[in-house]
């Protein structure tokens, strides 16, 4: 797939960073070393790395692991201990027992979250029910441009085995991010753009063989340095082979193998940052190309290329009453094309994004009531989208968002309180194209707006209480609007109407915490209702459309259309440690986690939500070594659309052995991964009817792998 040069544009963002970099290195003439003391959000960012870079001797229990307690970053522009919002975060050794194929194969079975695994390639994070435009997807807290919302089958371009740290935010964060976040937020955290100064060199180099998938892979990040600049480089490489699974029918006959689900995929970035005694100001240019197999055309193959340029940076104590400045800006370029079997390129899409953000921290205000912090940020969002082919079911689009948003936290003694409002404007318009079946180019104008009241209150004895109200607007996207055509991934004729509204939904979130120690349990319940909720629903019609081999196929026909709807569910997590036995540390784990939707304008259950789900594990640690072994299940889905069929509970054992060694100095650690060791059969409710049958989940496997941090 040909290379198209980088875009000029990349130049501002890249010498507004620099500039603004060299221009506080001039004023500050300070070493970055001295920095590191008052870096309280900065050191977070490269926390995984320096837990990583400890190492321990001989057979001696090793510190850093499942140690660290970082500042979360997602959803926390204040850079708070505490959150009252559900958050979850992956990194060290937790992060690279759970990586998987795809993100939202490594964080499907956490609390809350789902996968819409359409087979083993295309697999994106579900939350609470949502999907799709409903939750974001995040780069460094920056967005990911893609087209992996539009359609089941368009992958994320996102390699899990160069990141170190994944962040889930559970709930609406449209304040912050925009409507996209009503369901949550997804970020993808790597050091791609240094912000901490890193003298020598250190990195880490993985190496992963087996799974269902007989999986290749490797990857390895470099790092280093001096106290006035910072490199970055990583690189990583994975081939997969169609997935095994227990022996199932499907329209083939009786297989083994999910067909047509091989992939190879591979990554490089580079990246670097001017570091001075306030903040850093950085740039990182990255290239990820996938290509793999669609299950549901069994001849047909996806192959993706996306470029990202990201320069981000931040400025601490610029001027009297201002805490700190932080920006970021990128620029994307996303391509695939869908290949038929016999080499001719069937479809093309493209999509050029260009994104933006800056925030503006005011310092603490100090009474003798408590003390008041807050944030004024704005957010820029760009995006023109094309598909040209015979799968083209939406026309030309560009997409123009800009959003203002205030954000301020109230503390005092066990009390804190958050509130925040925000106001975008978004434009999305038809470019054209087949005007028969598009019409002529049209716009669309909306002014979203979104409020939110948070709390959290300690009862002491390590108990805690946290409340979430919020009030959130998205505005409807291109394919809401537009779409008018055959949607092969779902089998629908879907069908799009200009005349969509704002999506308007109210939500609560109640929740109760306690910890002491290493224990921590937390239950959370919510209720979200929309009073306008973008739904895609059948109509009862058919549409006739010409086949390829020039017969008549018939489609359903689907319409996008405003709908009320409910949702609401409880969330239990838990983590347990328990009396040791032979010199064994034991903790025990569970997660649980009900959704229920429903369309309130016909009863109707939503599509595609999880059925009850829940999780037991127990961890053993002694010195080096770390065993892991989980029970994971799900109750029968049968409260479906009645276009839908139910999907059948399952109970699924797994097992991994980890153990710490020593290469000289250098920290390496091998593990094994088995999988439904009972080769139990089992589908994913969460996944569209079309792909679910044709794709069941891995079945036993072994998986291997060696990482050595240096």
């Amino acid at each position: 797939m040909a290379k198209k040069p980088l875009s000029p544009f990349l130049l501002s963002p890249i010498s507004l960073a620099l500039a603004m970099g060299a221009s506080t290195v001039w004023a500050q003439q300070a070493p970055a070393a001295d920095s590191a003391a008052n870096a309280g959000a900065n050191a977070n960012a490269n926390a995984d790395a320096t837990a990583n870079a400890d190492t321990a001797s001989g057979g001696a229990a090793r510190p850093h692991k499942h140690k660290l307690d970082a500042v979360i970053v997602t959803g926390n522009p204040l850079s708070q201990r505490e959150l009252a919002a559900p958050v979850q975060a992956l990194s060290g050794d937790a992060l690279t027992l759970k990586r998987g194929a795809s993100l939202g194969d490594t964080l499907d079975g956490l609390a809350g979250v789902g996968s819409t695994y359409f087979g083993p390639n295309s697999n994106r994070p579900t939350m609470r029910g949502l999907d799709g435009d409903r939750v974001r997807m995040l780069s460094n807290s920056g967005a990911s441009v893609d087209a992996s919302s539009l359609s089941f089958d368009h992958a994320l371009p996102v390699d899990p085995l160069v990141l170190t740290r994944v962040e889930v935010l559970r709930g609406a964060a449209a304040l912050q991010y925009g409507g996209n976040a009503i369901g949550g937020v997804v970020n993808a955290i790597d050091n791609r753009i240094p912000r901490l100064a890193q003298p020598g060199l250190n990195g880490a180099a993985e190496l992963r063989l087996g799974g269902a998938a007989n999986e290749r892979g490797g990857a390895v990040v470099l790092d280093g340095g001096s106290n006035a600049f910072a490199w970055h480089v990583d690189a990583a490489d994975r081939r997969a082979d169609d997935q095994r699974v227990p022996r199932f029918s499907n329209e083939d006959g009786s297989s083994t193998h999910v067909r047509n689900s091989d992939a190879h995929g591979r990554s490089g970035a580079v990246g670097g940052s001017l570091l001075f005694s306030q903040g850093y100001a950085g740039v990182s240019v990255e290239d990820y190309h996938n290509e793999y197999g669609v299950t549901v055309e069994p001849d047909v193959r996806i192959q993706m290329q996306r470029q990202r340029i990201a320069t981000a940076g931040e400025w601490r104590d610029p001027l009297p009453g201002l805490a700190r400045v932080t920006w970021q800006f990128a620029s994307s370029r996303y391509k695939h094309q869908e290949v038929e079997g016999s080499g001719e390129i069937g479809t093309v899409f493209e999509s050029d994004g260009k994104d933006g953000r800056v925030e503006a921290t005011h310092t603490a205000v100090q009474g003798a009531w408590g003390s008041v912090q807050g944030v004024l940020g704005w957010q820029w969002d760009q995006s023109d989208f094309s598909a040209l082919g015979e799968e083209a079911l939406v026309p030309g689009t560009k997409t123009r968002s800009n959003a203002l948003f205030l954000i301020e936290q109230f503390r005092s003694g066990p009390w804190s309180l958050q509130a925040g409002a925000r106001a975008e404007r978004v434009n999305v318009a038809s470019t054209g194209g087949d005007e028969e079946r598009f019409g002529d180019p049209l716009t669309r104008r909306f002014s979203p707006k979104s409020f939110s009241l948070s709390g959290a209150y300690e009862l002491g004895n390590g108990f805690s209480v946290s409340s979430n109200l919020s009030s959130s607007q998205r505005a409807p996207t291109f394919y809401e609007l537009f779409a008018n055509g055959v949607h092969v991934a779902s089998g629908a004729y879907e069908v799009g109407d200009v005349n969509l509204g704002l999506e308007r939904a109210k939500a609560v979130d109640l929740g109760l915490h306690w910890k002491q120690g290493d224990a921590k349990w937390s239950v959370q319940v919510y209720q979200t209702r929309f009073a306008n909720y973008i739904a895609l629903d059948a109509s009862g019609r058919s549409i006739d459309e010409v086949g390829e081999d020039g017969g008549i196929e018939s489609f359903p026909e689907y319409l996008y259309r405003g709908v009320r709807a409910r949702l609401r569910g409880v969330e239990i997590e838990g983590r347990q440690p328990l009396p040791s036995v032979a010199g064994w540390g034991l903790t025990l784990g569970t997660t649980v986690d009900v959704v229920r939707g429903t369309n309130r304008d016909t009863g109707e259950a939503l599509p595609r939500l999880a059925p009850v789900r829940g999780s037991v594990s127990l961890q053993a640690e002694r010195g080096p070594w770390l065993i892991q072994a989980e029970l994971r299940g799900a109750l029968r889905q049968d409260r479906v659309p009645a276009l839908d069929t139910p999907t059948a509970g399952y109970g699924i054992v797994r097992l991994n052995i980890a153990r710490h060694f020593d290469i000289g100095k250098l920290d390496a650690m091998w593990y094994v991964k088995l999988d439904n060791l009972a080769n139990k059969l089992a589908y994913n409710a969460s996944s569209v009817q079309t792909i679910r049958e044709l794709s069941p989940m891995p079945g036993r496997s072994i998986f291997a792998g060696v990482q050595v941090k240096f």
